[in-house]
């Protein structure tokens, strides 16, 4: 049996590496420079990435989404920390829950989604729960788990899609699906996509319920309507007379009459 499990966690390791290798040319169309972005990034914030790992090409699919990584930010929370250096904080399915540099993430898309009516020091509680899972690994002995993304377009309807991802055991699942964003996000109560409850104690009022953190994917941080799509380039005196344009047969711009 320790063989048979042995067996697992090494080949769930190789096939984990495989799946987080580079696999399509990367396409750029919302990429901000780091400066600018770290410039509008607050601690709390969510920032989700077009990935183009072999994996993100799955997530992208059955999420219907552009984003298949989210990632939380953090700031200068972790300066000094002689075991974690970096000012994002993210579950990666070979290292686990690990701090990383918001210079990784340069030359991609992203985009921030920001938790609307927090207070500091309710920032300052999803700061410190995100620190509390710095180090966590996942258990890849389930391949099963892992196999599903091994097909960049599985042939399944769109409906079940989203049941695909949280299919299984669960913890390569959390690895991959913004899960631990989630827990953080619900050890506060914030919503993310809550369901409207049926059950309520007075009935002239709406209350909701919470989903199974297994069931967020990157885009619901997009889709929520709880947090605020923040874009760095509007943030900071866009104007858009001041672009250069490499086409010199582009529309000449309109004069007033």
């Amino acid at each position: 049996m320790r063989f048979v499990s042995s067996s697992c966690s090494f080949f769930g390791r190789q096939l984990a590496r495989f799946l987080t290798k580079p696999a399509q040319r990367h396409d750029a169309f919302a990429v901000s420079d780091i400066t600018t972005l770290r410039a509008t990034l607050q601690p709390g914030d969510v920032l989700l990435v077009e990935g183009n790992t072999r994996i993100s090409t799955a997530i992208k699919y059955l999420t219907q989404s552009s984003w298949s990584h989210a990632a939380f930010y953090v700031g200068d929370a972790l300066t000094g920390n002689p075991h974690w250096q970096g000012d994002l904080i993210e579950a990666d399915l070979v290292k686990g829950v690990t701090a990383v540099s918001l210079e990784n993430y340069s030359g991609f898309n992203t985009r921030i989604c920001r938790p609307l009516g927090l207070s500091g020091f309710e920032r300052g509680r999803l700061v410190e729960y995100m620190e509390a899972q710095l180090g966590h690994q996942y258990d890849l002995r389930n391949i099963v788990d892992l196999m599903r993304y091994l097909l960049p377009t599985p042939p399944v309807p769109s409906w079940m899609r989203r049941r695909l991802l949280a299919f299984g055991s669960g913890d390569p699942t959390r690895g991959i699906c913004s899960t631990i964003i989630a827990q953080a996000f619900q050890s506060l109560r914030y919503p993310i996509l809550p369901r409207a409850a049926s059950d309520c104690t007075d009935p002239e009022q709406a209350c909701f319920e919470m989903r199974h953190f297994s069931q967020f994917t990157p885009r619901d941080f997009d889709l929520s309507p709880y947090f605020a799509v923040i874009k760095p380039a509007l943030q900071h005196g866009f104007d858009f007379r001041q672009l250069q344009w490499a086409n010199s047969h582009a529309i000449a711009p309109a004069t007033p009459r």
